[in-house]
């Protein structure tokens, strides 16, 4: 479990850098409401992006982006609505993106699916 716990730590910090070159601003990492968690939030502008990361060790047969549910869809939506409304942004754009990082090469093969759902 820690290593997996790592390896997830790893992946956000990898893709928080990526949205920074993007141009982002980190707003939160980790961000929790009640139970839920909010892997990244990021702001460029009037864009505000909440970014599910998945990351894996080793590749498999399935691409980590791939154990994004239908369920947890709802609870980041869930937990993003509750998070803006203790965190208020000003922003007119929202964004639901999802990452998927694997460490098994270097660089870490990142896959980076804007509006994912």
């Amino acid at each position: 479990m820690a290593l997996q716990r790592a390896s997830g730590d790893q992946g956000e910090a990898f893709v928080a850098s990526h949205l920074e070159r993007q141009g982002f601003q980190i707003v939160a990492r980790n961000a929790r409401v009640g139970r839920l968690e909010i892997d990244l939030v990021a702001r460029r502008g009037d864009l505000l992006v909440f970014c599910e990361v998945r990351s894996r060790q080793k590749s498999s047969f399935l691409n980590p982006i791939e154990t994004i549910d239908r369920a947890k869809v709802g609870r980041i939506r869930r937990a993003a609505t509750q998070w803006l409304a203790a965190n208020p942004q000003g922003t007119r754009q929202l964004r639901f993106d999802a990452a998927a990082v694997v460490f098994d090469c270097d660089p870490p093969r990142l896959d980076y699916y804007e509006a994912a759902f």
